[in-house]
């Protein structure tokens, strides 16, 4: 029997891409990963198919952070318009109600907006990617039906009411991993007795990148057709970018081989606990190997580990 054929090549690395609108993650991903070439990509977090900004996407061994990208608090600017509640909390979903006439002023939405701020409890739309017994409830939803959904908490950082033109707002907000901007909106109407939805959504920041370090797809396709491969692999970003909060641990050469081993090892200068970011240090450069645990004994344990020709 055959080897079977590899498909892809073998290209690791990070990736910034400014989504287009109408996309969803999935088919933003499949995009990118035909123009590298790539055999083996993922993306750190969805976006819905009416938002835009950043996508963080990964590519063959910066696959093994994307759990970093995904748990990473993002940032958003979002447009509402008020006096219309729909049955997904944005513009694609059909309407439910609305309010012709509503007076509300932009002190009463600033307000309104505050109350979200902190630690709060979400219910996922029934238009989302969480699954409920295995299938996705946007499939439910699709097919009419609706079902009960567990609420999560989630986490507000800031909160702010940037424009306000009746029945459109402005809002920009930094929230934890699995945030629900659509939910908010749907509240929000709620909240102010006119109903709202969303009718724009971009991110912002999300894992250790923002928009400064996004390239849009006619940007990739237009530095592969100039520079070929070797032009597009230039705009990944290293694998340890997504890790910076993690503090660094520089291993020397015999300790960095233990630890790819499988071994812990007890060196130098190491926190207490943890996760850390681990480094084989040469007399030439510090390479990124992967991630570690502090264990019991206050050795660095091997959590993730990158392979070594693409660290």
């Amino acid at each position: 029997m055959g080897r079977r054929r590899k498909r892809g090549r073998d290209v690791s690395g990070l990736l910034a891409l400014d989504k287009a609108p109408g996309l969803s993650s999935n088919a933003a991903l499949q995009q990118v990963k035909r123009i590298f070439g790539a055999g083996k990509a993922g993306h750190g977090g969805s976006l819905d198919p009416l938002a835009t900004g950043v996508l963080p996407l990964c590519f063959g061994e910066a696959t093994k952070v994307s759990q970093f990208l995904l748990d990473s608090d993002k940032q958003y600017r979002t447009r509402m318009k008020l006096g219309v509640r729909t049955d997904s909390g944005d513009s694609e979903g059909g309407e439910i109600a609305v309010c012709e006439a509503f007076g509300v002023t932009r002190e009463q939405v600033a307000k309104a907006l505050e109350s979200f701020r902190g630690e709060i409890e979400q219910v996922p739309p029934m238009h989302s990617a969480v699954k409920v017994r295995g299938t996705p409830l946007y499939k439910l939803a699709r097919s009419g039906q609706v079902v009960e959904r567990e609420a999560r908490r989630v986490t507000i950082h800031d909160i702010a009411l940037t424009d306000f033109a009746p029945p459109e707002i402005g809002v920009e907000l930094v929230c934890s991993k699995g945030t629900y901007i659509r939910t908010i909106a749907d509240e929000l109407g709620l909240m102010l007795g006119c109903g709202a939805h969303v009718i724009a959504l971009r991110r912002l920041r999300a894992g250790g990148f923002g928009e400064e370090d996004c390239v849009t797809v006619a940007e990739l396709e237009q530095a592969r057709e100039s520079g070929g491969l070797a032009g597009i692999d230039r705009l990944l970003a290293p694998m340890d970018r997504p890790l910076r909060d993690l503090p660094a641990v520089m291993l020397p050469e015999i300790a960095a081989n233990q630890v790819r081993g499988g071994q812990s090892v007890l060196v130098r200068r190491l926190p207490a606990e943890g996760l850390v970011r681990m480094y084989r240090k040469t007399d030439r450069q510090e390479r990124f190997i992967g991630i570690g645990v502090i264990d019991d004994d206050g050795k660095v344990a091997p959590k993730r580990l990158i392979a070594e020709a693409a660290g």
